[in-house]
C-alpha cells in the first residue's frame, strides 16, 4: 500500500494526515466528519470560533461545497489550482464549524501533485489548515509540523509562503501570501 492509500485509510477513519501543498504543510481531515474536524481544532489548539479552510481537487468538488457566480469563474480558472484560498458562500453541506458561523468557506485547490492525489483518491474535501500549533510558524518541512497526526506525507522542503486569502465576493485580499502581486492586479480587473 502506498502512502496515499495509507493516508486515505486514515482519513476514512476520522484521522488526521499532514500533507504537502505548494505553500506549506497542511493538516488534513475529513471535512464532513464532526469527529475529524474536532481533532484538527484540538491538534492546533485553535479557537472554535475561527474558521478552517478546506481543500478540493477540482472545480466539481468546489462547486459542491460553495456557491459561485459566473463573473467569479475567470478568477477561479486563472488561479486554481494554486497558492490561493478563495472565500466563497458555503453550501448547506459544509459543517457550520468550518465557517466560524459566517456562512462563508475558505477553499484551496492545491497544485502539489501529492495533495491532489490525496484529495482525488479520498473523493471528498479535506481540511486545509497549516500543520502547526495556532499562531506558530508555518511548516516548510515535515520536521516543523508540530501537530499530533496519524500520518505524514513527506513532500520535502516547501516554499513556506502561505496562500493568499481572497474574499472573492468582496473582491478583496484578506491575507497577503504567495503570488500576491499577480492576484492583486487581477482583482482590479473584476
Amino acid at each position: 500500500m502506498d502512502i496515499i492509500e495509507k493516508a486515505v485509510s486514515v482519513l476514512m477513519h476520522d484521522g488526521t494526515v499532514v500533507y504537502p501543498t505548494e505553500t506549506v504543510y497542511g493538516l488534513g481531515a475529513d471535512a464532513f466528519s464532526d469527529e475529524a474536524i474536532a481533532k484538527v481544532y484540538e491538534a492546533k489548539s485553535r479557537p472554535l470560533s475561527m474558521p478552517i479552510s478546506i481543500a478540493v481537487s477540482d472545480m466539481d468538488m468546489l462547486n459542491a461545497v460553495a456557491r459561485t457566480e459566473t463573473w467569479m469563474q475567470k478568477f477561479l480558472d486563472t488561479f486554481l489550482p494554486g497558492p490561493v484560498t478563495v472565500i466563497l458562500p458555503a453550501r448547506k453541506c459544509v459543517p457550520a464549524i468550518l465557517t466560524g458561523g459566517t456562512g462563508m468557506i475558505g477553499i484551496r485547490m492545491p497544485s502539489h501533485p501529492l495533495a491532489i492525489r490525496l484529495i482525488t483518491r479520498f473523493d471528498a474535501p479535506i481540511t486545509a489548515t497549516s500543520a502547526n500549533l495556532h499562531g506558530s510558524k508555518d511548516p516548510q518541512t515535515p520536521e516543523e509540523c508540530t501537530v499530533p497526526r496519524e500520518l505524514i506525507i513527506d513532500g520535502g522542503r516547501l516554499s513556506g509562503i502561505p496562500s493568499t486569502v481572497v474574499d472573492l465576493q468582496g473582491k478583496q485580499i484578506i491575507r497577503s501570501g504567495a503570488d500576491i502581486d499577480r492576484i492583486a492586479r487581477f482583482l482590479l480587473t473584476l
